[in-house]
C-alpha cells in the first residue's frame, strides 16, 4: 500500500513538472515592424521575459496595416498574439473589434503615463518620431529646416520617402508655409490636401519611395539619395552600431506612440498581456532607450534613461521645438479617402 502510494506521488509529482516544463515552453507570435526596433525589443523586454518564466518569442516582420490581422480574424485562424501598432491602426483595430480589449488596471499607476499612452485595446510601448536625415561626409552645407528638404535647388538631389501619404503631407503643408499647430486643420480641409500635394508636386521627380524601415538607412549609406525620411531609431542606430557619418534633422518632426495591441483571436492571449504589463513596469520602459534612441511613454521611467542618451530622444527640448504629434484620429478617419488620391497621384 505504502509502495503504491509513493508511486502515485511520484507520478503526480511527473505530472506537475510536465506542467511547469509545458507552461514554460509555451511561445507568443509577435509581429513587430521588424529591424532596430525589434532587436532593441528583443534585448530590452523579450530575453528578460524569457528568462524570468521561460517564455519564448517567435518574431514576424510586417509594414504596418490592417489587411493581414483583419483576413486572419474573419478566418478564425490567428497566428499573432501580439502585434506591434500605429496609433492610427490601433484605434481603427479596436473599433472592428480585431483586437482585445485590455485592462488598464493591469498596469498598475496609470497616472505615471503620458497622456494618451493608454486606449481601451492597446498599451504605447514607446514615443518614436519620423525625422529627416543627411550624410554629413558628403553635404557641407547642412539642411536643417523641413523646408530643406523641399528645396531641390539649393540642395540638388534625391529625396528618400516612405511610401505613405502620412507625414509627406504635414510635411508639405509646413514647407508650404504651415504653422505645425495647424497642419491638421488646414489638412482637414479639401484645399489643405491639394495645398499638400501640389507641394509635394515640386519635389516628385526627385522622390526614391521605401515601405520598409530598413530601407531608408540604406539608400542614404548607399547614396542613392542626399536626404532620406526615417524613423528615427534607425538613424541612431546606424550611428551608434554602423557608425555611419549621419544628421537627423528634428524640425517638424511626427512623432507618434507606438503600440502592442492582442488580436481577438490569440491563442495567448493572457500571457501577451502578462508580457505588455511587464515590458510597461518603469525600469523595462525605460530600458529600451539603452538599444535604440525612442522614448518611454510614462514619466518614472524618463527618469531611468541615462542623461546623454535623452538628447538622443524625440522629447528632448531641442528636438521638440518645432514637433508635430501625429493626429491619429485624423488619420484613421482619412486615411482611405487620401490614400486613395496618393495612389493614382503616384501614377501621374
Amino acid at each position: 500500500m505504502r509502495t503504491r502510494l509513493k508511486a502515485q506521488c511520484a507520478a503526480l509529482a511527473l505530472l506537475a513538472l510536465a506542467g511547469v516544463t509545458t507552461q514554460a515552453a509555451e511561445t507568443l507570435n509577435v509581429v513587430t515592424f521588424g529591424g532596430a526596433f525589434e532587436a532593441a525589443a528583443k534585448k530590452a523586454w523579450m530575453d528578460p521575459f524569457t528568462q524570468s518564466n521561460g517564455t519564448q518569442f517567435s518574431l514576424e516582420s510586417y509594414d504596418g496595416g490592417l489587411a493581414k490581422l483583419s483576413a486572419m480574424e474573419q478566418a478564425k485562424n490567428t497566428t499573432w498574439d501580439l502585434i506591434d501598432l500605429e496609433t492610427n491602426d490601433a484605434i481603427t483595430a479596436c473599433d472592428e473589434g480585431l483586437l482585445r480589449k485590455f485592462d488598464k488596471k493591469s498596469l498598475g499607476k496609470t497616472s505615471d503615463f503620458i497622456p494618451g499612452s493608454i486606449s481601451d485595446c492597446a498599451v504605447a510601448s514607446m514615443v518614436w518620431s519620423t525625422v529627416y536625415a543627411y550624410d554629413s561626409s558628403k553635404l557641407k552645407n547642412a539642411p536643417t529646416t523641413v523646408n530643406d528638404f523641399f528645396d531641390v535647388q539649393k540642395f540638388p538631389g534625391k529625396r528618400g520617402l516612405r511610401k505613405s501619404p502620412k507625414v509627406a503631407m504635414e510635411w508639405a503643408l509646413i514647407a508650404d508655409g504651415v504653422d505645425p499647430k495647424d497642419v491638421y486643420k488646414v489638412l482637414g480641409t479639401p484645399a489643405g490636401v491639394d495645398r499638400a500635394f501640389k507641394k509635394l508636386d515640386t519635389i516628385k521627380k526627385n522622390i526614391v519611395w521605401w515601405e520598409s524601415g530598413a530601407q531608408a538607412p540604406q539608400l542614404l549609406a548607399d547614396g542613392a539619395v542626399v536626404m532620406v525620411q526615417a524613423y528615427n531609431g534607425r538613424i541612431d542606430d546606424a550611428v551608434k552600431k554602423d557608425h555611419k557619418p549621419f544628421k537627423a534633422v528634428w524640425d517638424a518632426q511626427v512623432y507618434d506612440f507606438e503600440w502592442w495591441g492582442i488580436p481577438s483571436g490569440a491563442k495567448h492571449a493572457d500571457l501577451a498581456s502578462k508580457f505588455i504589463v511587464s515590458q510597461a513596469q518603469p525600469k523595462a520602459s525605460s530600458d529600451l532607450a539603452k538599444y535604440i534612441a525612442y522614448a518611454p511613454p510614462r514619466k518614472d521611467a524618463v527618469a531611468l534613461v541615462d542623461k546623454q542618451r535623452l538628447a538622443d530622444m524625440p522629447t528632448a527640448p531641442d528636438n521638440f521645438k518645432r514637433a508635430v504629434q501625429i493626429n491619429a484620429n485624423f488619420w484613421a478617419d482619412n486615411a482611405d479617402a487620401i490614400n486613395k488620391r496618393f495612389q493614382v497621384w503616384l501614377t501621374q
